[in-house]
């Protein structure tokens, strides 16, 4: 990280970053280019594993790029506020933000762990669950990301 000064390294700091995220932005494989798509996510921390997790269909161009490579860089970003000039210099406007980059191995959740990953993921955006549709497991995969490496950071 070439800007140490902004590097984040507390695990609760990082915690409460991922928890302010409303999105995840993955970075699938698809040969030339990269593919990259926003989902709602949710995420586990215990000690430093970090595993983040999404739903989607279990068909489509996320779930075949997944099944080709499962390798996935990941981002999310927040606290955005501008930082206005200082003095005649226009080019010393800045941006405040935080931020979490990193990368790992997405495999998709047993069926077992899907209800209690898809109520975590819920909790993450304030919603209390009631129940489940009674088909909902049976079309929605749910996808887990074991990080293999991330780095944290903000300017504030």
């Amino acid at each position: 990280m070439r800007r140490k000064e902004r590097e984040v390294k507390d695990t609760k700091e990082i915690k409460a970053i991922l928890e302010r995220a409303d999105v995840l932005r993955l970075a699938l494989n698809n040969g030339v280019y990269p593919y990259v798509i926003p989902v709602n996510f949710g995420f586990t921390m215990e000690a430093d594993q970090l595993i983040l997790f999404f739903h989607g269909a279990k068909e489509g161009t996320k779930n075949q790029l997944i099944e080709k490579d499962p390798h996935v860089t990941f981002e999310v970003d927040g606290g955005h506020q501008l930082i206005q000039p200082e003095g005649e210099e226009s080019c010393t406007a800045s941006f405040a933000y935080e931020s979490v980059i990193g990368h790992g191995i997405v495999e998709e959740a047993a069926e077992e762990e899907k209800e209690k990953l898809l109520t975590l993921l819920l909790a993450h955006y304030g919603i209390d669950l009631k129940k489940f549709h009674s088909g909902l497991f049976a079309s929605t995969a749910v996808y887990k990301i074991k990080v293999e490496s991330y780095t944290a950071k903000h300017r504030i």
